[in-house]
């Protein structure tokens, strides 16, 4: 051991040369049942673990009382995690498995370490101005530094100074310092996280002074921070969604396609809505009623919370006729009460707004009119907002949008409970969105909720949230923007970040750009064109040719479900995001990239942001180490199509097709395809066809395909599920698939038996065998597919399907 330290101490000193806080002393070191205390001249450090890859630091002023409340964390301490030891120069060590904990006592610093590498260290550590409190820590030179939330300042986040305050931008573009959806949290290119787990606003630096400083600022709360570590990309989300809570599985429905606007004025328009879906073919699932439900004005109606009966006569049973037709119905909710609204007096008698300092109820005035908002810091006030949705499913309603939840207005001088509104800012929405997810637990608790929210907090993922992108501009450069902002929120645990598909903001009538933003949709989490109403964001409502490409762009979502699918799956078990950067799967890759990106494992996709690109070249990196196919014909791409561009990639030039995004998908993957369905409601399992991409170079390969009933809560955990799991080898010219069934322990609905088309095979194989039987196969000699049918015969899993 003592050997092992020399190393390690040597590697420290190399590894930063910025001391803390110089006034700072060391006095003692002490462990007790969770971690360690150490206690130095200005207060107590409390560190503490949560697996072998986070570890917790609080500080603790002197004279101040440990908060030991978190809004983010769920997991839990692990009793005595640490062992100590000692240099022979007197620094102390404290590791767990590979991590370690530097203490150097004189001059005092904590560093930390991870399998032999430093990874950061506090630089003054805890220090106080006359405006905040801050915690900063040493920056390598060479760090690419994403996080902070939802920003589109390109990937690479290192040199701005992020302010923690989550406010809406009307109308933004590429470029955007400040949105809705604030996180205090940096990931490294170094693969660690710095989680700030504290509530009240404040300030991200993240080496503004280019001093290779990281600095969390803050007007107060606590001052603790986890640090988070993983042997790959993935391996540190899955431990952050550990600690802060995974993704419940999304209603199968929620990946289907919505029809949305600002708004539908009546019963009458929504009708007519559904029904030209129906009547152009164009698939859908849901209709989403933005504020005219509740008013037949913007103006003066919010806190309504009811349908308004002059426009919306027989809402019970407009609904009930959505639901006949597969479509569900998703209605706008906000946290403001206008004091013109109808629940005014009732909110004012029964005490559920938030106050001013003489504890009346505080009101204000903003776009929409004059207002005070719900105080859902009190029980009794989540209760009364809870029954509210509660009436509103019992009449069919399934899902939720919870609107303008930054709040969008919110005073300093506003309390909520007794406290300042600067310190739940940033949490109300997480809070809202954590008092409907639990409502659904109490009342509803077999069933999963649909959230759709703009504003959150670390760990919103864990209450169902599915965030938006905001008011994006209805242009070319607010669709530049919504690739970053949807990796960069998948790398911080919100992996549904969607846009609004088309753009919101503005009357900009762009078919090219309408369908560019739709194809593009087909690869993020949420499938949902929403705009402003002076052009229409349906595209039953575009010209022919719009129209059916923006139908062939649906089509293709809905062929995709059972991928997609899958990818919530695994997204609800490993906290992996559907969208994924390609420095995700492919480790040597750029961190810059944004328009190209990974749809899970096996897509790589190119959206096209610009319109010169539809009558030129589209460009598209892929990564050398794999071999790609088209999506379509399955053929690999050829030598000569692509150029050495550097040791990591090779670009592939085709020529831009309005048609069509560039899409290649990785040899070996296992794409499972549904047949042309109009509704989830009609997704079969039976008819769903597993693509698998061959290459005459694979040797081998894996994927899986998951299915569960699409609505239970938790069916995964309950065993209510099957998983196959696919497997290919190659070895001495015989080719071999073997599917694995994990069928659950509670399913009552047995896994179909598949059929495979396998695409790129170059001529007709001599024979095909089933666990060793022969059977018959189809063989399409122009397209060059083979098509094995196992639903032709009876056979038991494992199966294991081989022909030459």
């Amino acid at each position: 051991m003592k050997l092992i330290l020399s190393i390690c101490s040597c590697v420290l000193i190399l590894g930063y040369g910025v001391t803390q806080n110089a006034s700072r002393q060391f006095i003692s070191l002490e462990q007790d049942d969770f971690g360690l205390k150490i206690t130095v001249s200005d207060g107590q450090y409390l560190i503490r673990a949560y697996s072998d890859k986070i570890i917790e630091t609080s500080f603790i002023p002197q004279g101040q009382k440990y908060i030991d409340s978190s809004h983010a964390v769920v997991a839990t301490w692990l009793k005595q995690p640490f062992q100590l030891g000692q240099t022979s120069t007197g620094q102390q060590g404290a590791w767990m498995g590979d991590f370690w904990i530097w203490i150097n006592k004189e001059p005092f610093k904590i560093s930390y370490h991870y399998k032999d590498q430093y990874l950061t260290s506090e630089k003054e550590g805890y220090s106080i101005d006359s405006t905040h409190e801050k915690l900063s820590f040493n920056l390598t030179e060479d760090e690419v530094l994403f996080g902070g939330g939802a920003r589109a300042l390109g990937m690479n986040r290192r040199g701005y100074r992020l302010e923690l305050y989550n406010k809406a931008h009307y109308g933004y573009e590429e470029h955007s310092e400040l949105m809705n959806f604030t996180i205090p949290m940096v990931l490294s290119s170094k693969k660690y996280a710095l989680h700030f787990d504290n509530t009240p606003i404040g300030f991200l630096d993240l080496d503004s002074k280019k001093d290779n400083t990281l600095r969390y600022e803050t007007i107060g709360g606590r001052k603790t921070y986890q640090l988070i570590v993983g042997n790959s990309w993935k391996d540190l989300l899955s431990e952050y969604t550990f600690l802060t809570g995974r993704q419940p599985m999304p209603p199968r429905w929620a990946l289907g396609n919505f029809a949305s606007r600002f708004g539908y004025h009546s019963e009458r328009e929504a009708r007519d809505v559904v029904s030209r879906f129906k009547k152009d073919s164009i698939p859908l699932d849901a209709i989403i009623f933005d504020l005219y439900w509740f008013g037949d004005t913007i103006m003066g109606t919010m806190g309504n919370l009811e349908f308004h009966r002059s426009s919306f006569p027989e809402p019970e049973k407009m609904i009930r006729d959505f639901a006949e037709q597969n479509i569900k119905t998703i209605l706008i909710t906000e946290p403001f009460i206008l004091t013109s609204s109808k629940k005014w007096q009732e909110c004012v008698e029964k005490d559920l707004l938030s106050k001013d300092k003489f504890g009346n109820p505080f009101r204000y005035d903003f776009y929409f009119g004059n207002t005070a908002l719900l105080d859902i810091y009190r029980p009794h006030v989540r209760d009364w907002f809870w029954t509210r949705y509660k009436d509103l499913r019992d009449i069919g309603v399934m899902g939720i949008w919870g609107d303008l939840g930054e709040p969008e207005v919110h005073p300093e001088e506003l309390l909520h409970a007794g406290m300042p509104s600067n310190m739940v800012h940033n949490i109300y929405g997480h809070d809202w969105a954590r008092l409907i997810y639990e409502g659904y637990k109490k009342d509803y608790s077999e069933e999963r909720p649909f959230i759709l929210m703009r504003s959150g907090f670390s760990g919103s993922q864990r209450f169902g949230m599915i965030p938006w992108s905001g008011d994006v501009n209805r242009t070319w450069g607010g669709l530049k923007s919504q690739m970053e902002i949807a990796l960069q929120m998948g790398l911080q645990g919100m992996a549904y970040m969607h846009s609004d598909l088309g753009g919101f903001a503005g009357a900009n009538d762009d078919p090219e750009l309408y369908v560019r933003w739709l194809q593009y949709g087909v690869f993020q989490p949420i499938f949902r064109p929403h705009a402003q109403e002076e052009v229409a964001s349906e595209p039953i409502f575009k010209d022919e040719k719009t129209k059916n490409l923006a139908r062939k762009a649906i089509e293709m979502r809905y062929r995709l479900l059972p991928y997609n699918y899958s990818l919530a799956h695994e997204n609800h078990v490993n906290g992996t995001p559907l969208m994924r950067p390609l420095f995700m799967e492919f480790e040597k890759e750029d961190y810059l990239s944004t328009s190209t990106y990974m749809w899970g494992d096996a897509f790589i996709v190119k959206a096209i942001t610009d319109p010169l690109e539809s009558n030129t070249m589209s460009f598209i990196n892929l990564p050398i180490s794999e071999q790609w196919c088209d999506m379509t014909t399955g053929s690999p791409v050829g030598a000569n199509q692509h150029q050495m561009d550097g040791s990591n990639l090779k670009v592939v030039g085709e020529e831009a097709d309005i048609n069509h995004i560039p899409i290649y998908v990785r040899a070996g993957s296992f794409i499972p395809m549904s047949k042309r369905i109009m509704s989830t409601e009609e997704y079969d399992p039976k008819n769903v066809v597993i693509h698998f991409y061959y290459t005459n170079d694979l040797r081998e390969s894996q994927g899986f395909w998951y299915e569960d009933d699409g609505v239970t809560t938790q069916a995964y955990e309950k065993g209510m599920y099957y998983k196959q799991f696919f497997t290919f080898s190659k070895k001495c010219g015989k080719k071999r698939i073997q599917i694995i069934l994990d069928d659950g322990e509670n399913n009552s609905v047995k896994a179909p038996k598949t059929q495979l088309k396998i695409l790129n095979s170059s001529s007709s194989p001599r024979k095909v065998k089933i666990n060793g039987k022969k059977i018959e196969f189809q063989y399409d000699q122009n397209n060059h597919y083979l098509i094995i049918d196992t639903r032709k015969y009876k056979f038991s899993y494992p199966l294991e399907i081989s022909w030459r």
